[in-house]
């Protein structure tokens, strides 16, 4: 896609969301269906993906950690994001791959020492690219790229998240 459609694309959504700031608030969900032993079933859209315990927690290794799709996650939404903000502002990518690796202390989610995070205590995102640019563009590129990223702003940002329990009806 050249630079010219996306903005053709864009260009009448970004009017209707001037026009009216409250059309561009979406929710967007996600929902689970608690399975047999320790795991959930998620419907992507595509397929469906059963998470379970990572084997350092005690999983077999035959499930999707949550871990793991967090990341995925994040090289899906900044791979989609560094592509539209290249085509965007005229960089012409060949190809590349997003990657997305990030460490934990298992300990905290076993709850062996109160003291030790729960969650990932650093993530490291990198995009190894074929291009053709000089260096200033490619910080242009990575600097945008983050900044219109949704789950990279999410992680980094600390977004509230709220929750409670509800009986279901059956």
């Amino acid at each position: 896609m050249k630079s010219e459609e996306l903005k053709k694309i864009q260009s009448p959504i970004k009017a209707r969301y001037q026009k009216d700031p409250k059309a561009a608030i979406i929710t967007l969900c996600a929902e689970g269906k608690i399975g047999e032993g320790i795991s959930c079933k998620i419907e992507t859209g595509q397929t469906l993906v059963e998470a379970g315990l990572h084997p350092a927690t005690g999983g077999d290794g035959m499930l999707v950690c949550s871990g793991d799709l967090l990341l995925e996650s994040l090289v899906a939404c900044a791979g989609v994001t560094l592509s539209a903000v290249a085509t965007s502002i005229g960089i012409k990518l060949k190809g590349g791959i997003v990657k997305a690796e990030g460490d934990l202390d298992f300990r905290g989610t076993l709850a062996m020492d109160k003291d030790i995070p729960v969650g990932f205590k650093t993530i490291r995102l990198l995009f190894e690219l074929d291009f053709d640019e000089n260096a200033e563009k490619i910080e242009t590129l990575l600097k945008l790229t983050k900044r219109y990223c949704i789950v990279y702003q999410t992680i980094i940002s600390g977004t509230e998240v709220t929750s409670k329990i509800e009986k279901r009806e059956t």
